[in-house]
């Protein structure tokens, strides 16, 4: 009897950790990511490296934006790397040792990097370069494909605005590291177009919540009005009742004595 575990076994732990719905918009994000690590995790050609923890932190962190309530963001994120065994802090940590390797690093100095893998040192960036590259079987992930998009947005912003530049570095860091670049350039591309649909999304909503506030600012004015109009005709109609009655005229006095004839 196998001893792998099943896609229905890392969904029953992750409740098990995080026993609350996960709202609607939200739950597609977390169930690709939960089953994207939990076929990763059994399968004999992964290697877990800090690049991937990478793009799992990234594409959580960047899709759960907005998520109510904001307390139960963390929470999903711990049952998610608990229902394959694992840590937050490890995803987390291992994300931002990534991001560390390239601070102050230039474009140039990435892509030397690149060229001369076989002369690397096994630390740091170069370690983990070298180590995929020297894979016989590596196992390339969509998460490992958004993680190194992430490292190098860090290094260089504005070649993430040059679409055709982006993918022809893209194709040099492919042939480089020994992936596919048609994945890695799908991957990419796709990354950065559920990106723009969710900033226009986002952009959607706040104009409907801005719509709806401005409705309900007209609804309470609008009764606000209404109530100082009727308050006003009750006014009026309760200084008719209760004012003074009028006093009636004296009648004239008679004057029984009949004129002298």
């Amino acid at each position: 009897m196998s001893n792998v575990r099943t896609v229905s076994d890392t969904k029953r732990t992750f409740y098990e950790n995080f026993d609350r719905p996960v709202t609607s918009v939200y739950r597609r994000v977390v169930e690709e990511l939960m089953v994207e690590m939990h076929l990763l995790s059994v399968s004999g050609d992964f290697v877990y490296d800090a690049i991937y923890a990478l793009g799992i932190v990234t594409t959580f962190d960047t899709f759960m934006e907005g998520y109510r309530p904001e307390n139960d963001v963390e929470p999903i994120f711990s049952a998610l790397c608990h229902s394959i065994k694992s840590t937050p802090e490890q995803y987390r940590d291992d994300a931002q040792q990534a991001l560390s390797t390239v601070d102050g690093m230039s474009l140039e100095a990435l892509k030397a990097l690149l060229g001369n893998l076989t002369e690397a040192n096994a630390e740091g960036l170069a370690g983990i370069l070298k180590g995929v590259a020297a894979r016989d079987r590596f196992k390339y992930s969509r998460a490992f494909g958004i993680g190194f998009y992430t490292l190098t947005d860090n290094v260089d912003p504005e070649l993430a605005k040059d679409k055709e530049q982006l993918m022809a570095f893209m194709k040099e860091s492919a042939e480089a590291l020994g992936i596919s670049f048609d994945k890695l350039q799908k991957d990419i591309e796709l990354y950065r177009s559920n990106l723009d649909k969710m900033v226009q999304a986002k952009a959607l909503m706040a104009e409907v919540l801005e719509a709806e506030r401005k409705k309900r600012e007209e609804r309470a004015q609008a009764k606000t009005e209404t109530e100082a109009t009727a308050n006003d005709a009750d006014t009026t109609e309760t200084s008719g009742e209760d004012g003074p009655e009028p006093v009636a005229a004296p009648a004239p006095e008679v004057n029984d004595q009949s004129p002298s004839a």
